[in-house]
């Protein structure tokens, strides 16, 4: 299979990549920082050597670059797994963010995922099959204090994955909205967080691929994880 992960050099990303790396899948990711990227890739290809890893340094939040990076996708082959994981958290109020932040988290939260998708769709569904992921996230479904822009990105992507679900699933293509909870990745970084009140990244990447392994006749259209002692 060919599978494409963005955001994919660290956290879920990298979680989501490593799971099916196992089985010896052509894997094609991206990600903004250029040596994290092909550190993964070289970790990955290492470790998993009947794999193909593959990367492309992209800033997802750049319209022409996602559809540069489409293109590049689609000269490897159509891809079975389309997994929209590229993102970024800025908390703040609305009321108080500076100027431009709603603009950038639509960019990198939503406008990303809307164009890479609709990018790869004619190949896709010209196979008549496929796989598409969107993370969302627990700010997809409910306002929470200090969510600001970002969480009204997460509510557009969540809006996105439902209207592109309807679409979709007579094409023979599936979608599913992944809204993790809390997960120890990047976007906590410099918080003092006890593990044992966060996910870890493998949880979200397992979920994922045990929806990738349904019949054809059946689809998880959600996937809501929380830490087992609730919302951080």
């Amino acid at each position: 299979m060919i599978i494409v992960i963005t955001g994919a050099s660290k956290g879920i990303g990298k979680a989501i990549a490593t799971q099916f790396a196992v089985e010896g899948n052509i894997i094609l990711l991206c990600s903004r920082g250029e040596k994290s990227l092909y550190d993964t890739v070289a970790e990955l290809q290492t470790n998993h050597p009947l794999c193909t890893i593959k990367g492309k340094a992209v800033d997802m939040s750049v319209k022409e670059q996602v559809l540069d990076f489409a293109e590049w996708c689609l000269k490897q082959g159509t891809p079975d797994i389309v997994v929209n994981n590229a993102g970024q958290f800025i908390p703040g109020t609305i009321q108080h963010e500076t100027e431009g932040i709603l603009e950038q988290m639509m960019e990198t939260n939503l406008y990303s995922a809307y164009y890479l998708t609709k990018a790869l769709l004619p190949a896709m569904t010209a196979a008549a099959k496929g796989h598409i992921f969107n993370i969302c996230s627990i700010a997809s479904l409910n306002a929470y204090a200090n969510g600001g822009s970002y969480s009204i990105s997460k509510f557009a992507l969540l809006g996105f994955s439902k209207n592109l679900r309807e679409e979709l699933k007579p094409l023979g293509i599936k979608v599913t909205a992944v809204m993790p909870g809390a997960t120890l990745s990047a976007s906590w970084d410099g918080f003092d967080i006890d593990p044992t009140r966060i996910m870890e990244v493998n949880d979200v990447a397992i979920m994922i691929y045990a929806a990738s392994k349904l019949s054809p006749m059946a689809v998880v259209e959600d996937i809501v994880l929380r830490p087992q002692l609730g919302d951080l």
